[in-house]
């Protein structure tokens, strides 16, 4: 275990947001002693994104400095779902949904963490345990109108809409996980230091212990928006090279610098040095957007996949020319309506969502804008379909 004082610093400063009751106690408890901290995911997608990379990677540095790492997939909270953030009512998800979405997320999490050293639990295994007498006990410590001061409840308020009684429970559950796995430390995004702060309660009330409560910025979508699936702002740790080198492109300028230090294994003084060079106009927010989208690609899926997807870029987005390599739609009929073909090939998700993609002149076929998804298409050989400015399908008959 490290305990060099410039090393917890750093740990504790670079994209840290907060540290809670303070900074200095919890250097202090890491030079001492091996800490127990984790992070919690609720598998609510298939995917985990660029969003949760940027708290997996400050897990990784701790583990670099050899605490213990827990990661703990919220295989009951899933079930209820976490309102932080949220102006309606989450959508509650199965069980059987809830195995499905986190079947790859160790193998995800592994780009990012040594998983020989990573424990991984599941909050199931103890909230699904819990009696309502200890269901009741969990809520005598807190009071409603503390829960409803949050700001989504309060805008829920405003709005009229309606904040259901299991939502205002969340944050027990959550904060439940702190007690069940004994934990030093809690690591999240800004969105979960109030759940994080329950859970720092409860340890002091069950087992009389400080916890400690770590926030890191969140990562913002490309949109600008919080990254969501939801939102279809998302760069997915699963997404193909070509497909992530693309969606960095089209990131706003001014989230550059914030990628590059969250998401990112540059120093701190490479970014300032990009900075000044962005600053100083010698580097063009485009460039330095192209050198984002090639560094961040490499550490997924390589330096030779990270190259081959610039390259494709360049030939589309600048050359104007179709890509080398794309996928082979093989087509079982000689012709198709535009939307049914959108849907058939996995290019639209309905016929109204094939609608909207061709009125909205997003749809080419051979290089021609169909804006009638009732258009019949001859499905000639290696007819090529494209759909907005990364999506290219060739049809083999």
């Amino acid at each position: 275990m490290q305990t060099d004082k410039k090393a917890i610093r750093d740990v504790l400063s670079r994209q840290v947001a907060e540290v809670l009751p303070d900074r200095k106690g919890l250097s202090k408890l890491m030079a001492e002693k091996k800490i127990r901290l984790y992070l919690g995911v609720d598998p609510t997608s298939p995917n985990l994104h660029l969003g949760h990379a940027g708290v997996l990677r400050k897990l990784r540095e701790f583990q670099n400095l050899g605490h213990e790492v827990a990661l703990i997939f919220g295989t009951f909270t899933a079930q209820i779902g976490d309102p932080s953030g949220r102006d309606k009512q989450r959508e509650p998800l199965s069980p059987e949904k809830i195995q499905e979405n986190m079947k790859t997320y160790q193998t995800q999490a592994g780009h990012i963490l040594d998983m020989r050293r990573t424990k991984i639990l599941y909050n199931g295994d103890w909230l699904g345990k819990l009696t309502f007498t200890e269901v009741l006990k969990l809520a005598s410590y807190f009071t409603t109108s503390q829960m409803l001061e949050r700001d989504m409840f309060q805008k829920r308020i405003e709005q009229g809409s309606e904040i259901w009684l299991h939502e205002l429970l969340y944050p027990l559950m959550q904060g439940y996980d702190s007690v069940a796995a004994d934990v030093d430390l809690e690591i999240g995004g800004t969105d979960q230091t109030f759940n994080m702060l329950v859970g720092r309660r409860l340890q002091k009330l069950y087992r009389n212990k400080e916890k400690y409560v770590l926030s890191v910025p969140l990562l913002m979508g490309l949109d600008g928006r919080k990254m969501s699936k939801s939102y279809g702002n998302a760069v997915n740790l699963t997404d193909s090279a070509h497909d992530m080198y693309g969606k960095l492109m089209s990131l706003r300028d001014e989230h550059i610098l914030p990628y590059f230090e969250a998401a990112t294994d540059l120093s701190r003084q490479e970014v300032r040095k990009i900075e000044r060079r962005m600053n100083k106009e010698t580097v063009s927010p485009r460039d330095a957007k192209a050198l984002l989208a090639k560094t961040i690609t490499a550490l997924y899926h390589g330096d030779k996949e990270s190259q081959e997807a610039e390259h494709a870029f360049e030939r589309v987005f600048r050359e104007k020319q179709e890509p080398e390599r794309m996928p082979i739609w093989r087509a079982t009929q000689t012709s198709s309506s535009l939307g049914d073909l959108l849907v058939a090939a996995g290019l639209a998700s309905s016929k109204s969502d094939a609608r909207r993609l061709a009125e909205q002149g997003g749809v080419k076929i051979n290089g021609h804008i169909q804006k009638d998804s009732s258009t019949q298409i001859q499905l000639a050989q290696d007819l090529v379909i494209q759909v907005g400015k990364r999506r290219f399908i060739r049809v083999k008959v």
